[in-house]
């Protein structure tokens, strides 16, 4: 596999996607360098896989942390490889509500977020002129639904953003690649923050519909984002778009 022995950077690593796709990646010889907020559990992790982990406490609404993640890349293996953009949050709720603390906060992380990582990384693999971004967007960033207005514009604004990065930067070598998953099974359902569809969400994943058509799990889109990194230079995937099967939107 093209993957073995390269440096991949994934933020949100503390659980769920990307904690996943870094078990996941690692099992298969890549060196992966994990950023989250939760020092406690990157720690668990990294240890966990071992030699091929390291971490750093990472917030990647502020610019300095997500900088310092790269840095830590760079001087402890000399390249990067991948920087998966995986953190992110989702705040649901109608438009009526008036909830700007979550909109902004949803601003922040799922769009600044990104343009945090891609600003940090681009001046190393435009030197090496070679690399790949990836970021997690959404069916969401492909469809509109109530109550999910703003999540929708922070998953529309990262297509375009991806979209433009792999314009901009291909003359580098660099590619980009989006991955959208629909209903995935993890952590990323504490942020809702609306009981009542905190609760409809909730009924897809309990334990009777485990084994249901309704939703994946994070070692589904891990394995997306294998199959992504794992292809030879000229080769660019765009875009995954991965839904579980019974999902109708």
């Amino acid at each position: 596999m093209t993957i073995k022995n390269k440096v991949v950077i994934i933020t949100g690593a503390s659980s769920g996607i990307g904690e996943a796709t870094a078990k996941l990646l690692a099992q298969n010889g890549a060196k992966v360098v994990l950023g989250a907020r939760r020092e406690d559990r990157l720690k668990a992790l990294s240890d966990e896989i071992g030699d091929n982990a390291s971490y750093r406490v990472t917030d990647v609404t502020k610019y300095d942390d997500v900088k310092a993640l790269i840095q830590l890349a760079q001087e402890q293996y000399g390249k990067i490889d991948v920087l998966y953009n995986n953190a992110g949050v989702m705040p649901q709720g109608f438009l009526r509500e008036g909830n700007l603390a979550g909109s902004q906060r949803m601003l922040d992380i799922n769009i600044m977020g990104v343009l945090h990582g891609i600003t940090a990384v681009l001046p190393a693999m435009e030197a090496q002129k070679d690399g790949l971004i990836i970021t997690t967007d959404s069916v969401a960033g492909h469809v509109v639904y109530p109550a999910s207005a703003v999540y929708n514009g922070t998953k529309f604004a990262v297509r375009a953003i991806m979209e433009g990065l792999r314009q901009e930067e291909k003359k580098f070598g660099i590619r980009s690649t989006i991955i959208s998953p629909g209903a995935v099974a993890t952590e990323l359902i504490n942020s809702v923050d609306n009981k009542a569809i905190e609760d409809a969400i909730r009924g897809l994943f309990d334990k009777e519909n485990k084994d249901s058509m309704d939703s994946l799990s994070a070692s589904d889109v891990a394995n997306a984002v294998l199959y992504a990194i794992d292809q030879p230079k000229h080769v660019s995937v765009s875009e995954v778009l991965i839904r579980p099967t019974g999902q109708e939107v």
